[in-house]
């Protein structure tokens, strides 16, 4: 498969603007409503990255224009089983906005969620941008300025989870909320290849995991989004968060939940979600 993040590819796709934005509004109005909708490969194809990408640059435009602010970008399919049962053998990217976080919250708003899934992850906060250079593993270590566990609220406006590559990435990566632990570690005081995780829903044990699930080393899937970022114009900033992706198998969420994920070196993070 050649690289669809590499320069010479960004962009290319055969697909119509008219279908592009077809599946934009889709997707657009599946959010406002609250309500899943088809999967958007009918019009732009299952596997044509070029197009799917361009169909999420619309939704990011969308909330750009209504104000929401970028405060980084959240990787997935990072795990070999994820490629596998999508069929490619790369991950992808969406983005995170200001009203996405929800750190510090009382509860995770249902309302605000179609068919939500939980997965424990290491955040990265960038002290640096990545914009230049080779953005190879020892430029992005020196790039974050610290580490903190992260639970990914990951959610499908495609009805029943029914996805192929093509509509993840156009539905900005299956992205929902997340929450960021309160202990934060410099890259001095933890090897994120070396974590293990635990997460539990109401006192279960229900995922479990380490740092090489996540593309071999949660670094190595920084490293990728660094140089795919770059490709498609938008560079990593600092200040920016990185959801890295999973450590361990996401899981479905009900109504009354509480996640905990326990990640070693860092501590551990909670969400509640209303009733």
């Amino acid at each position: 498969m050649s690289d669809p993040y590499s320069p010479d590819n960004v962009g290319r796709t055969d697909v119509p603007e008219a279908a592009i934005r077809a599946a934009a509004d889709r997707l657009v109005e599946a959010t406002r409503e609250v309500r899943p909708c088809a999967p958007v490969r009918d019009l732009i194809g299952p596997d044509d990255l070029a197009a799917a990408y361009a169909v999420q640059s619309h939704l990011v435009a969308a909330r750009r224009d209504a104000g929401a602010l970028v405060v980084g970008r959240k990787i997935g399919a990072t795990s070999l089983a994820v490629q596998q049962q999508l069929g490619v053998d790369q991950p992808d990217f969406g983005w995170l906005f200001d009203d996405m976080d929800l750190s510090g919250a009382d509860e995770v708003p249902m309302a605000r969620l179609l068919q939500p899934k939980a997965e424990a992850e290491v955040a990265f906060v960038l002290g640096a941008d990545l914009d230049e250079g080779p953005l190879d593993a020892a430029q992005v270590r020196g790039a974050v300025d610290h580490a903190v566990a992260a639970l990914e609220i990951v959610d499908s406006r495609i009805a029943g989870w029914d996805i192929s590559f093509g509509d993840t990435v156009a539905d900005n990566a299956s992205s929902g909320l997340y929450v960021l632990g309160t202990e934060r570690r410099t890259l001095d005081e933890v090897e994120p290849v070396d974590v293990t995780m635990r997460m539990t829903i109401d006192g279960e044990e229900v995922s479990t995991g380490n740092g090489a699930a996540c593309l071999g080393d949660p670094l190595n899937a920084l490293a990728w989004l660094a140089r795919a970022a770059r490709a498609y114009g938008e560079p990593l900033r600092a200040g920016q968060v990185v959801l890295s992706g999973a450590l361990g198998p996401m899981r479905d969420v009900s109504p009354g939940a509480t996640v905990v994920a326990e990640i070693s070196g860092l501590g551990s993070v909670t969400a509640r979600f209303s009733g």
